[in-house]
């Protein structure tokens, strides 16, 4: 495995923390991309809770599968971080020799969208965050050295 794209619906806060994450787990042996089905903008809980981890998000801009689609990036992996993600990473793999994961993961926006407190809004993407790194780092560490 040599590629992975990570996506979630607007690429602001899931996917690329967890693009980071495996970056930052996998040092240079791997291109590590992430992807929406749509571009939102940078969410800044998203750098905040990454910043704890002493990994800087807050210059990344956010893009769409068809970017990748047009700059003709391919993928050995696709992670779908949501079922909107997961569907479009299907539609990319259809004619492609790519693997598909779908791991279901919470929007942690929803704490904000509730008008929640600061440190529970806070909470909720470092709940997001780790779950994320443990993932990322257990898909490390399964097979061969250098398999994501």
């Amino acid at each position: 495995m040599k590629s992975v794209l990570f996506a979630c619906n607007l690429n602001s806060v899931r996917s690329p923390m967890a693009a980071a994450l495996a970056r930052h787990y996998s040092g240079h042996r791997l291109k590590i991309e992430s992807a929406g089905v749509e571009a939102g903008e940078l969410d800044g809980f998203a750098v905040v809770v990454m910043a704890e981890l002493g990994i800087d998000i807050a210059k990344y801009r956010p893009k769409t599968f068809d970017q990748l689609i047009e700059d003709e990036a391919e993928f050995d992996l696709v992670v779908s971080l949501s079922p909107e993600a997961h569907h479009r990473a299907l539609e990319y793999a259809r004619d492609k020799s790519v693997e598909v994961e779908y791991w279901p993961t919470l929007d942690p926006t929803l704490a904000l969208e509730l008008g929640r407190a600061r440190d529970v809004i806070l909470e909720s993407y470092r709940a997001v965050r780790d779950s994320l790194s443990k993932r990322v780092l257990a898909r490390l560490t399964e097979g061969p050295v250098g398999n994501l």
